[in-house]
């Protein structure tokens, strides 16, 4: 008996409620919809649950991966051989906290966060209504648009590391820079997340969020599968004006193709493989750095590689 065998064994005994799925497809749980089985994946509803999942799999020896909505993963095409512990779908606590105060689960996508700030009159989370990604992933990787981000509002985290200790990380203890934080390492389960924001008008609110959604939908290509923005801005520049001046636009490897309205996404035109996208990358990453001498940073978060 392998040890997957034996973790899914023990989660069964001790949570028999826990959804725990083996040989899973991966393409089904990310946006770029590419991605082989993963050996075992959990789907916790409970913090309870995701305790017990990380317990057992420590006491095994398993180090589990950490996922959210999969809106910024790109997993290999022959999957991932390991234990995969995924929030969204569960962890979904939606709290007002005090008179300003939200605390939310890991597991709450941020439109229904947003759109709930919005309901209680708070301000600040207007710039996150159209990213597709859950709260636990945004606060990994301080996720923000449009002059936003998510350590604008966070002020706590509460933590589960791989050894089922739960901790709350505050304040500065958070580190949060652009695109990091503390926690992107993915060592830590973020189960929930406590947020300070401001009063405001709810019709002022609505209407910044149509008129964010109008630019993204203009601008963005959001009727094709991709991962968001395949790199981070390098200091100084813009990664997708920087892929234009160098005639990228367009430009394929099998299904992948950095797109044609915004040059800053590498997107799935509907057949692409990790493979595909990987080599376009290299290929827009060895192009931009010869031609202006800039190098590109992956943005995306890549699994099984």
């Amino acid at each position: 008996m392998n040890l997957y065998t034996t973790l899914q064994e023990k989660l069964s005994a001790r949570c028999p409620a826990l959804e725990v799925r083996a040989e899973e497809p991966m393409f089904r749980h990310t946006s770029f919809r590419i991605g082989g089985p993963a050996r075992l994946m959990a789907l916790p509803k409970s913090e309870e649950e995701a305790i017990a999942a990380v317990e057992c799999a420590a006491q095994l020896g398993i180090e589990p991966f950490f996922m959210g909505n999969g809106s910024n993963l790109l997993v290999s095409d022959e999957g991932y051989d390991g234990f995969i512990v995924k929030a969204v779908g569960g962890l979904d606590t939606l709290e007002r906290v005090g008179e300003t105060g939200i605390r939310v689960g890991s597991g709450v996508l941020l439109s229904r966060l947003a759109v709930f700030a919005r309901e209680n009159a708070l301000t600040g989370l207007e710039f996150a209504h159209g990213i597709p990604g859950s709260v636990g992933g945004a606060v990994t990787m301080n996720a923000g648009a449009y002059g936003g981000e998510m350590k604008d509002v966070v002020v706590s985290t509460r933590v589960l590391d791989r050894d089922g200790r739960v901790e709350t990380v505050a304040g500065e203890a958070q580190d949060f820079s652009y695109r990091h934080s503390a926690f992107s390492d993915e060592k830590r389960l973020i189960l929930s997340a406590e947020l300070q924001l401001q009063p405001g008008d709810p019709g002022a609110i609505q209407a910044q969020m149509d008129a964010l959604g109008q630019r993204r939908r203009f601008k963005q290509p959001l009727d094709v599968p991709s991962a968001g923005s395949t790199f981070k801005r390098p200091e100084g520049y813009y990664a997708a004006a920087l892929i234009d001046e160098c005639g990228l636009k367009g430009v394929s490897v099998g299904g992948a193709q950095v797109s044609i309205r915004h040059a800053g996404f590498v997107v799935n035109q509907g057949n692409a493989t990790c493979a595909d996208v990987l080599a376009l990358v290299e290929r827009v990453r060895e192009t931009v750095l010869r031609e202006t001498g800039v190098t590109l940073e992956l943005e995306v978060r890549t699994l099984g590689v």
